[in-house]
């Protein structure tokens, strides 16, 4: 047998299982030689993405209903450590049995994680990066009415604008009305953005920037730019320059990095930890491990990189699954080549703003831009539970369309 050990279950984990078993079956009786295990800390795989949005404890897919029916074995494990030369990965399971499961190829699919900060008070704060997390926020909401009445009961402060602090500050508006409309509350409810760059969305450039600017407008969000968040307690926020905000909740969106994990495979990485891959996605320098989704540094059309986001994380589980079985049945592998690159940036009840290509040229706003992010966000990112056949075809779709 050819042991594939798949290491993530998010976007990139799942589909690069489902990439191996497709290209497996279609090789025939060659392809029962390939036996697929894919190792993962929780059950479920998450629907990252949707966890700025409310009641984020649904945003999951149970990792059984994709995988059992297509023949792929799971682990549920915490990996601990990767030996490259030995061919094997340590972990250890829920009952805190150690493991060691050897492969013949490896695919790195971990992810990445917010970087946390260390400010006084920082332990309190909230962040929307895991599933337990987002649910913690939601709960504190909820809860807030439970408290003794305030100045800032119901104002949430948001740190770093980018994609995610742009999506949870526009939605925390309405959630956080909805929860003192229902308490009869009279105080006001307040949202503040605050980030270290002069301008919002600075990554996302200058092309949706009047559309979130208007936004927040719209939404009365306040902005505090040029500034970052020098400590927290449970009912205010002071800011760099000395300003004081009375403050129930804090969200942290600022920095993100990829997994620790690729720091166990000795290959060259960039500032965010990525793994520097080839063109069909295999880990430069080193034998038999392929790296797919946030731990990959991949190149992609005009020169660009990937970037950390389930629109390019799917199409390279899709991609990596077909080359790990190609190599091991000395079939052609396939060059990465994903769709041309957009956005599509949620902006609460103010509606959305999609764009098109790196310069972000804006193709979508208002109600448009709004229907097509929640098809992309409650259908086209979620793959086919408890259809074996379907699943399988759409690892053969290398591309999010």
């Amino acid at each position: 047998m050819k042991d594939v050990l798949i290491i993530g279950g998010g976007f990139a984990g799942v589909w690069s299982a489902a990439g191996v078993v497709r290209a497996a079956r279609q090789a025939g009786s060659a392809g029962e030689e390939i036996r697929v295990t894919l190792v993962n800390g929780g059950d479920d795989m998450v629907i990252r993405p949707r966890l700025y949005e409310d009641a984020p404890e649904g945003m999951r897919v149970a990792l059984d209903r994709l995988l059992g029916p297509i023949g792929v074995r799971r682990v549920t494990a915490t990996v601990t450590g990767i030996d490259t030369e030995a061919h094997t990965v340590r972990a250890v399971d829920r009952t805190g049995q150690e493991l060691d499961l050897a492969y013949d190829k490896l695919v790195l699919a971990t992810g990445s994680q917010l970087i946390r900060p260390d400010f006084p008070g920082s332990q309190d704060i909230f962040d929307v990066d895991t599933l337990p997390a987002a649910a913690a926020l939601d709960n504190h909401l909820r809860r807030l009415p439970e408290q003794a009445p305030s100045q800032g009961r119901y104002t949430a402060v948001v740190v770093g604008a980018g994609f995610t602090g742009v999506e949870i500050a526009t939605a925390l508006g309405e959630r956080l009305q909805g929860i003192a409309d229902r308490q009869g509350s009279s105080e006001g409810v307040r949202v503040v953005l605050v980030d270290r760059a002069d301008v919002v969305g600075l990554e996302l450039g200058p092309g949706p920037r009047p559309n979130i600017n208007d936004a927040f407008d719209e939404l009365k969000i306040e902005r505090r730019l040029g500034l970052t968040v020098a400590s927290a307690t449970r009912q205010d926020v002071t800011l760099s320059d000395g300003e004081v905000i009375p403050a129930a909740t804090v969200v942290w969106t600022a920095g993100q990095a990829a997994s620790p994990l690729t720091a166990q495979i000795p290959g060259e990485r960039d500032r965010l930890g990525r793994l520097s891959v080839d063109e069909y996605l295999q880990v430069i320098g080193v034998s038999d491990v392929y790296a797919a989704g946030d731990t990959a540094l991949a190149a992609v059309e005009d020169g660009q990189m990937a970037t950390q986001s389930c629109q390019h994380a799917l199409p390279m589980g899709k991609f990596v699954g077909h080359n790990v079985a190609a190599e091991l049945l000395g079939n052609a592998l396939l060059p990465f080549t994903p769709d041309p690159y957009v956005t599509c940036l949620d902006l609460g009840p103010a509606g959305a703003v999609y764009t098109e290509g790196w310069d972000r040229k804006i193709a979508l706003t208002g109600q448009e831009a709004k229907t097509l992010k929640k098809n992309i966000n409650e259908l086209w990112i979620y793959p086919p539970t408890d259809d074996p056949e379907q699943f399988l075809e759409q690892a053969g779709r290398f591309s999010n369309g």
